[in-house]
C-alpha cells in the first residue's frame, strides 16, 4: 500500500509522521521550506501534560533539555496578588495541578526534525510546494512545482501546511471565523525576576506602559517569554515603544530596571477561524491548517497535536487491515467538535474579560472570575483548556448492563497509572500509547507484591487474556494496582489515543468484544487498494 502524504514540515506535520512511523505506516513528508528553520526565542510554544507526553513518546528529547517545566502560577491585579498556584511536584497532596512545559518553538521543530531523520520510515522531501491534488478510489496523487517538480502518490494526505493552507484552497474547503481577536508585544529577555520558574500573568499593572495585561512566562537559563495585550486596532508597536515597555515591565516588578539581556522582540496577531470540512474523502487537514485559536492564553499546538494523535491510529488501522468509514469520520466528528468548543468558549468569553469597564468591575468576585478563565487558558484546564473528552463519539459503543463507572468518564482521557506490561515490566500508562492498539486493563489490587508467574494464570487472568485475543482489532492486556474510582476486577478499555471507551464490572467477554468492535468503527469497508508498493518518484 501507497505510503501516507502528509504536507508541511512544521511540528504538526513532523509529529504526524513520526506517530505514523510509530504504528508501522510509512509517509512522505512535503516539505515547502528547504529543511531550516529560523532561530526566534520570542516564538515559544506551552504544552500540556498530554501533549508533551506525547511529543516526548515520538521521540522528542527538547523537553527536558530545552524546555522548562513550571514550578507554579501567579495572577496578580493592579497591586495585588490575587492567586498563587504551585504546580507539577510543589502541588499540595491529593490536588495535583499538571505542570504545563514551556520551550521554543525551534527547539522543539529541531528535535522533531532530529526523530524523523532517524526514522526509515519517513521520506522528507524539502522545497516540495504542491499545486495539484487529484483523488480516486485508491489513493491520491499530489504534484509539487519547481525546483522539484514531481509527481507523489499516496495511500491518503494530509495537510498540515499551516494558516494559508494549499490543502485546503485545493480542496476548496472554507475557513471562517473572527480576524485580529488579539493583538500581543512580544520580547524575549535574560533577566532576574522576583519569580523564578514561575509562570506570571499581571492584569491592570500599575504603570503607565502595562496595558490591559502582561504575562511573563520562564524559560531555562534564565530566559523569560513577556507578552502585552495590545489594543485591537492601536498603533504600530515601534522599537523604542517596545524598549520603554520592557523596561517599565521589569521595574515594575523588580523595583527598578534590572540588568537585561533582550534576544528577541514581535508583534503577532491571533486569528480564530474552523475549517468547515476536516476531511474530503482520502485527504484530511489538521493543525492549523484546520482551525486557528491562540487567545486567552489557549495554544493551538495543543490542539494540532491532539489532532494528530486522534487521526494518526485511524489512518494505520486502515493501512494495516482497512477501516470504515465511520473510523475515518470520526477524526472529523471528533476533533472538529472538541476545536470548536474551545473557541465557543474563547468567544464567550472575550467580551467579559475584555471589555473593561462598567458594572463588571463592581460586581464583588469577579476579578477572581476572571482571573479562574484566564487561569483556565494558560494551565490547560476548564473548558478554555482541558484535554478533551469524545462523550458524543460516533465510535462511541451503546451503554449495556455490563458497564460500571470509574473516575473517568467514558470518552475521557484515562489516568496515567502505573501498570504491569506482558514482558512484566512496570510503566506509565501513557508509555503505552500511540502504538496502534487497544489497551486492556485490569485493576487487581495486590498484583505489585505477587510473583507474576502465579498472578498471570490465576483468578480472571486467563479467561481476561482470552478475551483480548478473541477482540477484532488488536490488544493489549495489562494490569495495575488500582484506578481513581475503580473497584477490584474493573476492566477498562481504552483506544489507542489514551480515551476510554469503556469500564466494566469484571470480565465480560462479550461487551468487551462489541465495544471494541465499536471502537474500529464497525465493519471493515470494502476498499480498493491500490498495486503500488512505493508511489515515490
Amino acid at each position: 500500500m501507497d505510503p501516507v502524504i502528509v504536507v508541511g514540515a512544521g511540528p504538526v506535520g513532523l509529529a504526524l509522521s513520526l506517530a505514523l512511523a510509530a504504528q508501522g505506516v510509512p509517509s512522505v513528508l512535503l516539505d515547502e521550506d528547504p529543511g531550516k528553520d529560523e532561530t526566534r526565542p520570542a516564538r515559544t510554544v506551552v504544552l500540556r501534560e498530554d501533549t508533551a507526553a506525547l511529543a516526548e513518546r515520538l521521540g522528542c528529547k527538547a523537553l527536558r533539555h530545552e524546555g522548562l517545566q513550571w514550578s507554579g502560577w501567579r495572577s496578580m491585579r493592579r497591586r495585588q496578588l490575587v492567586r498563587e498556584l504551585p504546580l507539577g511536584e510543589d502541588s499540595p497532596e491529593g490536588d495535583p495541578s499538571p505542570a504545563p512545559v514551556h520551550l521554543p518553538q525551534h527547539a522543539l521543530t529541531r528535535a522533531l526534525r532530529d526523530a524523523v531523520s532517524a526514522h526509515e520510515l519517513v521520506r522528507v522531501a524539502p522545497s516540495s510546494r504542491i499545486d495539484t491534488l487529484e483523488q480516486d478510489p485508491t489513493g491520491v496523487t499530489v504534484h509539487t512545482r519547481e525546483p522539484n517538480a514531481t509527481w507523489w502518490r499516496g495511500s491518503y494526505l494530509v495537510g498540515c501546511d499551516g494558516a494559508r493552507s494549499t490543502v485546503r484552497k485545493l480542496l476548496d474547503i472554507r475557513f471562517p471565523g473572527r480576524t485580529a481577536v488579539e493583538r500581543h508585544a512580544v520580547a524575549a529577555l535574560r533577566a532576574e525576576l522576583p519569580w523564578p520558574g514561575q509562570a506570571v500573568l499581571h492584569r491592570l499593572p500599575p504603570w503607565r506602559t502595562g496595558g490591559a495585561e502582561v504575562t511573563a512566562r520562564p524559560l531555562p537559563d534564565g530566559v523569560w517569554r513577556l507578552d502585552w495585550l495590545l489594543p485591537p486596532r492601536g498603533e504600530l508597536v515601534t522599537p523604542d515603544a517596545l524598549i520603554t515597555r520592557v523596561r517599565d515591565t521589569l521595574a515594575g516588578w523588580c523595583g527598578e530596571t534590572p540588568p537585561y539581556e533582550l534576544l528577541d522582540t514581535g508583534v503577532y496577531t491571533l486569528h480564530h477561524r474552523l475549517a468547515l470540512r476536516w476531511r474530503v474523502d482520502r485527504a484530511f487537514l489538521a493543525g492549523d491548517a484546520a482551525h486557528l485559536l491562540g487567545a486567552l492564553g489557549t495554544q493551538g499546538l495543543d490542539e494540532g497535536l491532539r489532532d494528530v494523535e486522534n487521526l494518526a491510529w485511524k489512518l494505520a488501522q486502515d493501512w494495516h487491515h482497512g477501516a470504515s468509514d465511520v473510523l475515518l469520520d470520526s477524526y472529523q466528528a471528533e476533533r472538529r467538535a472538541a476545536v470548536a468548543s474551545r473557541l465557543r468558549a474563547a468567544d464567550q468569553s472575550l467580551p467579559i474579560l475584555r471589555g473593561g469597564g462598567g458594572l463588571r468591575t463592581l460586581v464583588p468576585g469577579s476579578a477572581r472570575g476572571h482571573d479562574a478563565l484566564l487561569t483556565d487558558g494558560h494551565l490547560g484546564c476548564g473548558p478554555l483548556g482541558a484535554p478533551p473528552s469524545y462523550s458524543h463519539s460516533p465510535l462511541a459503543p451503546p451503554r449495556a448492563e455490563a458497564h460500571t463507572s470509574v473516575g473517568t468518564p467514558p470518552g475521557a482521557p484515562v489516568a496515567d497509572v502505573r501498570v504491569t506490561a506482558p514482558d512484566g515490566t512496570a510503566v506509565r500508562l501513557r508509555e503505552r500509547l500511540g502504538q496502534g492498539h487497544l489497551l486492556v486493563v485490569l485493576v487487581a489490587p495486590g498484583t505489585g507484591v505477587w510473583d507474576r508467574r502465579h498472578w498471570k494464570t490465576a483468578g480472571v487472568m486467563p479467561r481476561l487474556a482470552a478475551a483480548v485475543d478473541a477482540l477484532p482489532v488488536k490488544g493489549e492486556l495489562l494490569v495495575t494496582e488500582s484506578y481513581p474510582g475503580a473497584s477490584a476486577h474493573t476492566v477498562l478499555l481504552i483506544r489507542p489515543d489514551g480515551h476510554l471507551v469503556a469500564s466494566f464490572g469484571g470480565v465480560r467477554p462479550r461487551e468487551l468484544f462489541a465495544a471494541a468492535d465499536a471502537v474500529r468503527g464497525g465493519a471493515v469497508r470494502a476498499a480498493l487498494r491500490s498495486d503500488q508498493t512505493a508511489g515515490i518518484n
